[in-house]
């Protein structure tokens, strides 16, 4: 799976030929425990950076990818082109979970 390459490019570097598979996605939801949400409020309060809170996003980042790629590798990709990624927060009751939406389109080089 580590062979899919990951671009936000709409095409291949290096005018290489390929056939599109299919669009895919991968979605991935991850919760802020209540100590990293505290503590992400005070650094809101005070200012400044919430090393917790951007742990959390690059782990979701990197979880979400890493399905992509899976995702490509059953079809037989070589690769992903013109991956987005969209962040989605959901908060209520206490709690807050982030949502991370990878999607692009599945190549195949010839």
């Amino acid at each position: 799976m580590a062979s899919v390459k990951l671009t936000t490019a709409g095409t291949l570097p290096n005018s290489q030929d390929y056939e599109i598979i299919d669009v895919i996605t991968s979605e991935c939801v991850m919760g802020m425990n209540v100590f990293r949400d505290m503590f992400a409020g005070v650094r809101d309060f005070f200012g400044g950076k919430s090393v917790a809170s951007q742990k959390v996003l690059r782990d979701l980042k990197e979880e979400c990818l890493s399905q992509l790629r899976d995702e490509a590798d059953a079809l037989g990709a070589d690769a992903v082109i013109g991956v987005d990624l969209d962040y989605s927060e959901f908060s209520g009751g206490g709690k807050s979970m982030l949502f991370l939406v990878a999607s692009g389109t599945a190549v195949r080089t010839r």
